[in-house]
């Protein structure tokens, strides 16, 4: 590490104000506060003392969001070697055709072939995502000359989990940067954007190509192309009435088919444990849009509907599809775009959770 901070000891002088390259300055110094903790100190008053700052809250999101990021791999997997096994193809002939390769883990319905396997989706996926995110943020604190912030840590780590697993590559990266350059950066940056980046990404890829994000998702690669099938909640709004054969545990498991890290309830109360323990998530947020949730579903409940299946959805049945406990406690809860005051926070979940069954 010591040859590390020489390394950035020489470099400093250059991007300092009247340095060569001083403009690189928020490139350095984003660079040099990931690898170390700043030397700077304040040494006026006045100022906060507080043990949490921007960058160890960014962690603990991240933290977080670990237990759907393992789901989001598993599942994957798991969704891709259940309907190849449905089909009457073996793993191993199957794998052959698709990869040209047999014998690895992924050949087999396994914990670890499920989880590898689900890798091959996800991880690229996240590096497009962090690297097209990056690139914006980088060049926007070049432009505006200030510091790089770690507000995209998280959102780079969202954006991934809300997609479906097969989605291009080019649309990620225009999701990416439509979220980050449209959704925080045309408003100031990070704190001072009033629309949550990751949701605006995934707002603009919704309405840009519907066909990959909604409706006929992608379910398994098969040797000639994807196999999509509808949604838990298309088909059932569609008036079919049954909810494909799954029962309500391995919705709250997460072993259906969806958007990468949405489908698992379990994972994603795991880290809304940890949210609500060192209090960076709000827990008045979520409870609101639980108390507005239910409280819509028993609406509908009760005055149903002939043309509608949503409306007679039970209400519990709401807080284990569509990513609703993903968005409630890692969307709705976010500190720049949602409410300030405790009871504004109540509310406003409360708002989220009626409007989202109602537009089911």
């Amino acid at each position: 590490m010591q040859l590390l901070r020489n390394l950035f000891d020489r470099i400093e002088p250059l991007v300092q104000p009247g340095g060569k390259y001083e403009k690189l300055y928020p490139l350095y110094e984003g660079i040099e506060s990931f690898c170390f903790t700043p030397p700077e100190r304040t040494r006026s008053g006045p100022h906060v003392r507080d043990v949490l700052d921007l960058k160890r809250m960014m962690v603990l999101v991240v933290f977080a969001l670990i237990p759907c990021i393992l789901m989001a791999m598993f599942n994957t997997g798991y969704q891709i070697h259940r309907v190849v096994e449905a089909g009457g193809t073996t793993l191993d002939t199957w794998q052959s055709t698709v990869y040209g390769l047999t014998g690895l883990p992924l050949a087999t319905s396994s914990w670890v072939g499920n989880f590898v396997h689900g890798a091959l989706y996800f991880v690229p996926v996240y590096l497009v995502t962090m690297t097209a995110g990056g690139i914006c943020e980088v060049i926007f604190s070049l432009v505006r000359g200030h510091a790089i912030n770690e507000g995209f840590l998280v959102t780079g780590t969202l954006i991934p989990l809300i997609l479906p697993p097969a989605i291009p590559y080019w649309q990620v990266v225009l999701g990416t940067a439509f979220g980050v350059v449209i959704g925080k950066e045309i408003f100031g940056g990070t704190g001072m954007n009033f629309l949550n980046p990751a949701l605006t990404a995934r707002a603009f890829l919704f309405f840009a190509y519907p066909a990959q994000i909604s409706g006929e998702v992608w379910v398994a690669a098969t040797p000639a192309d994807g196999q999509s099938g509808a949604t838990w909640l298309a088909s059932f709004a569609e008036g079919s009435g049954h909810l494909a054969g799954f029962t309500w545990t391995d919705a709250f498991l997460g072993l259906i088919p969806g958007s990468m890290g949405e489908t698992s309830v379990l994972a994603v109360l795991l880290g809304a444990a940890l949210l609500l323990l060192t209090r960076v998530g709000a827990w008045q947020t979520m409870a609101g849009v639980l108390a507005g949730t239910l409280a819509t579903a028993a609406l509908l409940n009760t005055v149903g509907s002939d043309t509608n299946a949503m409306m007679s959805l039970p209400p519990h049945w709401h807080l284990v599809l569509g990513g609703w406990a993903f968005g409630t406690v890692f969307m709705a809860t976010d500190p720049v775009s949602s409410a300030f005051t405790s009871t504004g926070k109540l509310w406003y979940g409360v708002g989220i959770g009626v409007l989202s069954r109602s537009s089911s």
